[in-house]
């Protein structure tokens, strides 16, 4: 009956949904780089990103956290040139809960044990998503080490960029960047001897980086596994142009920096790069997207989930994700995909924008999702919140008017199925009507 949430300012909170309470599950604030890259209270893509819980947490209490902090010492996986410094490092740790069956244990904070760190070049594109697939294996996103077009020389923030190389990171085997990790966190076959690589890794005796399950990534955010197919799906945020939904396989390369999304991507000197749609010469295999939008619709979008629970039938088997705002201006959205892959909008009470940043989705045992947001856009603040996603009661079709077509609906399975059951007691009769008809127009 908990919730686990983690707040980019270094918090991992529980939630008790019993009472709508949260307390403090463990604290990362002291290990972060100060946040706030433009001043106190703006912007950052730094920060407390990721959590995931091994599939035997019960038992181990075992738990992994994505962090970025300060430079400390020779990262395991670095693409700094001599003479200049990461902006931070990536650090993957595993902590401890000593009594996981008991509601009141904590992370014990002594318990911390590192895995594994990685040099930043700039403070963009971390991506920073951990989850543990069907298979047991921890899978951990990482984005192409910021700046823009993922190339050395660009000009970014006033700096000239590095640590890309002249191909780009994306594209580049030989570390980490821009690419979707896979990692047995028990194991302890890596170079460093704090983790495994599994045997069915796909550049596993390549001389790649051995750890690598995808690759040609840009800011890889928020991936998740369907609960029911088992299916990698992957919400991938784009530069100027184009937002992308990729299901994701091994050995995998989805563009970066030759494409973003279905178009060529042109890197375009020291200037902005553009996409283009006349083909240009590229490396051949490379996996498109099931799904994109252009930057009239959003400007980063925020990777969800299958919906695999009970509430919302109509949205059973289809990828709910979002936003994080179309204008920059709490103005977050809410999309899924419908069985072809289309892309249509949630209607929120007669609204299309979330009217706060769209953060993050949450899953629950049950398969229900929940959505992050705040009123910022930025990790400071205290108007986080978490909802949940719920129908209209009488909008059977999830179009969020109650009409003709519920009514019909209802009244096809009136008696016989739960297809019209409204008040969720298992079948479509006499009281699920009267709610239809009381909600009925609005």
């Amino acid at each position: 009956n908990r919730l686990f949430v983690t707040d980019q300012a270094g918090i991992l909170w529980a939630v008790d949904l019993d009472n709508n309470t949260k307390s403090v599950f463990l604290d990362t604030t002291s290990l972060l780089v100060t946040l706030g890259i433009f001043g106190p209270d703006s912007f950052d893509e730094r920060g407390l990103l990721g959590v995931a819980f091994h599939p035997d947490y019960q038992n181990n209490g075992l738990l992994y956290t994505y962090t970025s902090q300060p430079v400390s010492g020779a990262a395991d996986f670095s693409t700094i040139p001599a003479g200049e410094t990461a902006d931070h490092q990536a650090v993957i740790t595993e902590w401890h809960v000593n009594n996981p069956a008991d509601p009141a244990s904590v992370v014990d904070p002594a318990s911390a044990r590192e895995l594994f760190r990685v040099d930043e070049p700039q403070f963009n594109h971390n991506a920073g998503a951990l989850n543990f697939g069907p298979d047991g294996m921890l899978y951990i996103s990482f984005g192409d080490g910021g700046g823009a077009d993922d190339k050395d020389g660009q000009d970014f923030l006033g700096n000239i960029m590095f640590g890309h190389g002249c191909t780009g990171n994306g594209q580049d085997l030989s570390n980490p960047l821009g690419s979707l990790l896979r990692i047995d966190p028990l194991g302890n076959n890596s170079a460093n001897g704090n983790y495994g690589i599994p045997a069915d890794n796909p550049f596993v005796g390549t001389g790649n980086v051995q750890e690598i399950y995808a690759y040609g990534l840009r800011n890889p955010f928020r991936f998740s596994f369907d609960s029911f197919t088992g299916d990698l799906l992957l919400a991938d945020v784009g530069q100027n142009d184009i937002e992308e939904i990729n299901i994701v396989a091994s050995g995998g390369n989805y563009g970066w920096n030759n494409k973003e999304g279905t178009f060529y991507f042109v890197a375009n000197g020291n200037q902005d790069g553009y996409v283009t749609d006349v083909p240009l010469s590229i490396p051949a295999g490379i996996s498109d997207p099931i799904a994109q939008y252009d930057h009239s619709e959003g400007v980063a979008i925020v990777g969800g989930f299958v919906y695999r629970g009970s509430r919302l039938p109509m949205m059973e088997g289809r990828y709910i994700f979002g936003d994080f705002a179309r204008t920059f201006s709490n103005d977050g959205r809410l999309f899924y995909l419908d069985e072809s892959d289309n892309i249509h909008e949630f209607n929120l009470h007669n609204q299309a924008e979330l009217g706060m940043s769209l953060l993050g989705f949450g899953q629950d045992a049950n398969g229900e999702v929940y959505v992050m947001a705040n009123a910022e856009g930025v990790p400071f603040g205290t108007s986080g919140v978490i909802f949940r996603i719920r129908l209209r009661p009488g909008d059977l079709d999830g179009d969020g008017d109650v009409d003709q077509a519920d009514l019909g609906a209802l009244l096809a399975a009136y008696l016989q199925n739960a297809g019209g059951d409204i008040d969720g007691d298992g079948d479509t009769d006499q009281a699920d009507l009267g709610i239809l008809l009381a909600n009925f127009g609005t």
